[in-house]
């Protein structure tokens, strides 16, 4: 849980409001896509209030090898076309579930049973929730 308290601790721009038709939300799934990350999903939480961020994007990893790919790859699509920078990123450690916080989106890339554990759409349950081809 110490992932998602890490974003409380950092502020929301309220001036850019992201859409899913975004540079970089377009971007970051598009990268996932490439690097083969599986069960893709969004989470709209413009609508909500206590929301750290616009967007979650949530996807998973076959194994930790994957899991860095995927992560690394999000990092350097997003620097090469949109020219932005994770704001913070956590877990390559761990290698379990890495965090990329881009302040209005969040990227979740996790392992299997790291998923089923936090389940991170049912804690969201009230953001609309879009499926991405994987």
């Amino acid at each position: 849980m110490n992932k998602l308290n890490a974003l409380s601790n950092r502020s929301k721009s309220s001036v850019v409001r992201l859409t899913r038709n975004s540079k970089i939300f377009k971007t970051i799934i598009h990268a996932v896509q490439e690097k083969k990350g599986e069960k893709i999903v969004s989470l709209d939480l413009r609508k909500i209030p206590e929301a750290v961020a616009d967007f979650f994007i949530i996807c998973q990893a076959g194994n930790t090898t994957q899991l860095r790919a995927i992560a690394d790859f999000i990092e350097t699509d997003v620097k090469e076309k949109c020219s932005e920078m994770a704001y913070k990123h956590e877990g390559r450690q761990g290698q379990q579930w890495i965090l990329i916080d881009y302040v209005n989106v969040v990227v979740h890339v996790m392992l299997p049973e790291p998923r089923k554990f936090y389940q991170l759409e049912e804690m969201w349950h009230d953001a609309p929730l879009t499926e991405h081809e994987g």
